[in-house]
């Protein structure tokens, strides 16, 4: 079997709104596959855009487990906390007639302001046009409606986002896959200049069991790649960089990702 380099990630990594994006398929100019081509893997994504990060790990954890390859790498970009991954009553349009991605542009409140964020980018307000229409007739909107509006918190999304991240992790160690962690931004451990560790033992104690040492950041107080990408000012379509961000990032990531991908691999 072939080299695998697997990537699991949001928009940031499927490559919405790249010079090759055509809403179907995982861009080949996104920062994973541009890993993939400097060691000439075959790259295969389950990226897709809007995931939260419960989202991310069962799609890579599915890929791992149903299509076991000897010779694979993953590489993950976390996305932010505020997305849920939820197992609605069956339905045949949502993801597995099961699956619904939830985030904050989903409430019904918030729609004025996702329509102005969308405004320049007539194909991503027909995406949204229709997204709207299958969480309406799948029943997600109205849960949305109510789980933002009651249950929705930082402290539970943060919780969720790292226990899916050490869910993952764990998984890749004990099937021996070796893996990178990347972030598209620093609210997946930081409120402002506060450590979401800060909030009890709990957290503190469960970001302790990440592994760091398999992770690339982009700065200080762990910047993303999205933050990153505004910080330096890299062109920008309606809301994600656009191919030269990408290449920028595979060069500042490339050490640390031939690093991993070159570890020698323990036998099973």
């Amino acid at each position: 079997m072939s080299k695998i380099l697997l990537s699991g990630g949001c928009s940031f990594t499927f490559g919405n709104e790249l010079s090759d994006d055509n809403g179907k398929i995982p861009s080949k100019k996104s920062w994973a596959a541009l890993l993939a081509n400097k060691v000439q893997a075959e790259y295969i994504s389950v990226a897709f855009g809007g995931l939260g990060n419960q989202g991310i790990a069962r799609r890579v954890f599915e890929y791992v487990c149903n299509y076991p390859n000897n010779d694979m790498f993953v590489t993950v970009m976390w996305t932010f906390t505020s997305r849920y991954d939820w197992a609605m009553p069956r339905n045949a349009m949502l993801e597995k007639t099961r699956w619904a991605t939830i985030t904050p542009w989903d409430v019904s409140t918030n729609q004025l302001e996702v329509q102005k964020q969308l405004a320049g980018s007539t194909p991503q307000l027909e995406e949204w046009r229709i997204r709207r229409e299958n969480l309406l007739n799948t029943g997600v909107t109205p849960f949305a409606d109510a789980l933002y509006r009651y249950a929705a918190n930082q402290y539970h999304e943060a919780y969720l986002s790292w226990k899916s991240i050490t869910w993952l992790q764990n998984i890749l160690e004990k099937k021996k896959i070796p893996y990178m962690f990347t972030l598209a931004d620093n609210t997946l451990f930081w409120d402002e200049f506060k450590h979401l560790t800060e909030a009890d033992s709990l957290l503190t104690s469960l970001h302790k069991e990440i592994d760091f040492t398999k992770w690339f950041t982009f700065g200080e107080r762990d910047m993303g790649f999205n933050q990153w990408a505004i910080l330096n000012n890299f062109p920008r379509a309606t809301t994600h960089p656009l191919d030269i961000a990408h290449q920028e990032a595979v060069q500042l990531m490339e050490n640390k990702f031939m690093e991993l991908y070159n570890q020698p691999k323990e036998q099973k």
